[in-house]
């Protein structure tokens, strides 16, 4: 007989407990093989998709997209090959993409097509059955009918047209709001439904909602007793669209909300002249050779000025009462995505020269674009940099990322007038602001990081000669 394993929502790391399921990728009878990825679920840190580590047929799926699931809950259940009498089942060890415990092995075992699987778990009343793919797009199920005869039937697969949606957050935000995809009209390339697409529905549904509410008679001409209470006074909830804050949006509420609670910060800021710089990066991207990023020059920057000012490069451990300063900068770097506002983290972003930076910074935001970041990829900074000039801003008064004890922000780079070698110019002008917690230091030493920033940007020589 085929034996019945239960895979369980592995432990995610980091200190998650739970994820929510965003889709399932496999029916109940589908075969799949050894760490094949079965279900995408969403944690408070990236979008990961969990393989398998049995082969074999799914008899059960353990909860609804949309669900959320602790660490440890079933997620499904694999009929297996029939065992030897002294084997444990075999599985890769895999439990997640990217956490892996062994190697994937050369051999893949599938279900015999006669194996008789237990089908109740999928509500079937019928025969055991086992579903494989067939060429013709139909499916063939294998094993005991009701008249023993263990005849093989097949059926014809009718597939939906596709959705043109590829977001999950997009088809979360449908099924919470109760949009039906399929009767939206998307403005997004090849007519692919975005966010705004089904915000826009959900606001129209509330206004034509509204408007119905209202359709029967006028407020003048109702009785007395018929007309509606304040919200506030009848404890009702007051009418909008409800957005839960939950996933990536939760874990960034949370955080920030933290941050506001416990860090006494302060911010600073500068003007600074940044035609220099913009010439520096023109010349080194004409000598040929990977393009430099702005956003890499300014964290070799940052760096070097945490090399001289390492007291913004620290946490305080509040329990301890003490500051302490890290070895090592481990720089986050602020990506907006559909999913929300990340911060993805470059590790030994001090050891890293400009070339490599540019690489990693773009491989970093690439995969949180995707929602493919990892845990891991998402933790352990200890300083960020902000470049919000990219929103077409000049400044910002950043909230520090709990529990770093400084973020670094750049507004945007424009033409202004300014006062160069004693003379009135347009020069590349950039706003830098500095949020700071003032346990670790005071406003002389956040002064000094700031204005050697400040001083780099307008002479990236200086950068140079402290190399």
């Amino acid at each position: 007989m085929a034996q019945v394993l239960e895979f369980k929502l592995p432990d995610l790391g980091e200190g998650l407990t739970e994820a929510e399921i965003v889709r399932w990728l496999v029916q109940v009878g589908d075969v799949v093989a050894v760490d094949q990825p079965v279900v995408e679920v969403e944690t408070a840190k990236a979008m990961v998709e969990v393989p398998c580590p049995y082969g074999g047929v799914v008899t059960a799926r353990f909860g609804e997209e949309g669900t959320e699931l602790p660490v440890g809950a079933p997620l499904l259940t694999v009929a297996v090959g029939e065992p030897a009498a002294d084997a444990e089942p075999q599985g890769s060890g895999n439990v997640l993409v990217g956490y892996g415990t062994s190697e994937t092995p050369a051999r893949r075992r599938r279900v015999r097509p006669a194996q008789s699987v237990t089908g109740a778990a999928n509500g079937s009343t019928g025969a055991d059955r086992a579903r494989t793919g067939r060429p013709d797009g139909t499916a063939a199920f294998a094993g005991t009918g009701p008249d023993g005869t263990g005849h093989v039937r097949v059926r014809a697969l009718h597939a939906e047209g596709p959705v043109p949606v590829i977001s999950p957050l997009v088809r979360r935000l449908a099924r919470e709001g109760g949009v039906d995809l399929r009767q939206l009209a998307g403005s997004g390339p090849d007519g692919l439904i975005l966010r705004a697409d089904v915000e826009d529905a959900l606001r129209t549904r509330a206004v034509l909602g509204s408007r119905t509410a209202e359709a029967p008679a006028t407020t003048a001409h109702r009785p007395a007793a018929a007309l509606p209470e304040p919200a506030a006074a009848s404890g009702a909830r007051a009418a909008g669209i409800r957005i839960p804050l939950k996933g990536v949006r939760g874990a960034v509420a949370d955080k920030l909300s933290r941050s506001r609670r416990e860090i006494p910060d302060a911010t600073c800021w500068v003007d600074a002249d940044a035609t220099e710089l913009m010439r520096a990066r023109a010349a080194m991207n004409a000598a040929g050779g990977p393009k430099i990023s702005l956003l890499a020059l300014l964290a070799r920057i940052c760096t070097a000025a945490l090399a001289r000012f390492p007291e913004l490069n620290s946490y305080v451990d509040a329990e301890a009462r003490e500051v302490v300063q890290l070895d090592h900068v481990h720089l986050g770097f602020a990506a907006q995505t559909e999913r929300g506002l990340v911060v993805p983290v470059v590790r030994d972003a001090h050891a890293r020269d400009a070339e490599s930076l540019t690489a990693e910074f773009a491989r970093l935001t690439e995969a949180a674009r995707d929602g493919k970041l990892t845990p891991g990829e998402l933790t352990g900074g200890t300083f960020t940099l902000n470049n919000y000039g990219v929103f077409g801003v000049d400044g910002s008064t950043p909230i520090i990322n709990h529990p770093e004890a400084a973020m670094l922000g750049v507004g945007r780079i424009v033409p202004k007038p300014w006062v160069h070698d004693g003379e009135l110019a347009v020069r590349q002008v950039v706003q830098l602001s500095l949020t700071f917690d003032h346990r670790v230091c005071d406003g002389g030493t956040a002064g000094g990081f700031l204005r050697y920033v400040a001083d780099c940007v307008e002479h990236p020589a200086v950068l140079l000669r402290t190399l």
